[in-house]
Parts: C-alpha cells; structure tokens; sequence
C-alpha cells in the first residue's frame, strides 16, 4: 500500500464486543448505541496481515477517540505509536421517533437512523449532516497537507464518517485506489491527483540548460 506520492488509508475498526442478536424499540435503540458508543472490541481478532504491514509503512496513524477505534489502532500497529483524535469520530445516529411495537435489530435501525440523519437532518440536536460534512472536509483537509509533505497516512476510525471523508478527497480531485468495502478491518486507499506539468516546462528548461 507504499506510494511514492504518499497516500490516505481509511480503515474501519474491528468487530465491537456489543452484540446485535436483538430486538429493539426506537428508545432502546437510543440507549444501545450510547453503550456501543463507549464500548470496545470482541475478544479474540486479529486484524488483517496486508492492514498490519500497511501501518508499519505509513509515515503516521491516527483513529478517533473511541475505544473500538483505539483498540483497533492498538492491535494494527503493533505497538507502535499512534495519535487519537476526535475529528475522526462517527457521525451521530439517532433513530425517528417509533411506536413500540416496532422492533428491529441494531443493524436496520442504524440504517433507518442514518436515512433519517442524511435525507432529513434528523438529529436530536447532535451534529447535523452539514456540520459532519464540515468536519470530514477540514479532516479531509489536514490529511491532504500531511500528504503534501510525500507522507503515507492511516485512519483507524468509523465507516460512515470514513466515507464522509472519502467523498471529500474525491471532491479534490483524489482518486479511490483501493475499496474493500464496509466490513470491518476493511481498508479504502485514496492517492491525490497528479500535479499537472506545465506547458511551458520544457522551454524552461532548455532556457537555464548549460
């Protein structure tokens, strides 16, 4: 995953140790993502060996402050140092109001909640789609400097606000060089878009040529 010109790598942590073998209403639903919001990884992964390799070659790591990221950065980088930062938490995912009698699993009412946060604004006076939109974009930003610097960077953080961030490089111009996909441990390589050379290089160079 080495690029000469350097490269973002936005990796999803590892499989959270909450489970989602249930039911839930709405309000329970509220209440299960606060504690999935805190909670850290299912014992016993091993993250993959290309992932592991590619952090002992970035130039820099970082993940968000949660835990599941944390601890994923931690079992990633193998001991090497890594740089928490709450820019690269997940967007928020607060579920519409529901009658009871309505009961899904945790995965379809994060589907249902992160419709209602990106078509509606739903958000319960959380951050707002606009405010994340920001949030990826000066994240985005701050990644694109490093990588101006020629360095390789690694972003151990969530899977929607990845893709946030992903959608803000591609509006620079960058471009996807690898997609794995949303699951986790999974990895999307983006690399910035070639400088343009001038048309008038050459005569500049045969001027000042000896």
């Amino acid at each position: 995953m080495k690029s000469a010109r350097g490269a973002v790598i936005l990796v999803r942590h590892g499989e959270p140790a909450l489970s989602r073998r249930m039911r839930l209403t709405a309000r329970a639903y509220r209440e299960w993502w606060a504690t999935y919001e805190i909670g850290g990884l299912k014992a016993g992964q091993t993250p993959p060996a290309p992932l592991v390799a590619a952090a002992a070659e970035a130039d820099a790591v970082f993940c968000s402050t949660r835990l599941r990221s944390i601890e994923s950065a931690r079992a990633i980088t193998r001991g090497r140092a890594f740089e928490p930062d709450a820019l690269f938490v997940e967007a928020p995912l607060p579920p519409p109001d529901a009658p009871d009698w309505l009961r899904l699993p945790p995965r379809w009412w994060g589907v249902v909640a992160r419709l209602w946060w990106w078509l509606f604004d739903h958000n319960e006076g959380q951050e707002s789609r606009r405010e994340a939109e920001r949030r990826a974009d000066v994240a985005a930003g701050r990644l694109e400097a490093r990588v101006a610097r020629g360095e390789t960077v690694m972003v151990i953080a969530h899977g929607f606000f990845n893709l946030m961030i992903g959608r803000a490089l591609q509006a620079r111009g960058w471009r996807r060089t690898l997609d794995q996909g949303f699951r986790y441990w999974c990895a999307r390589r983006f690399e910035p878009p070639a400088r343009p050379v001038r048309a008038d290089a050459g005569a500049d160079r045969m001027a000042t040529a000896p």
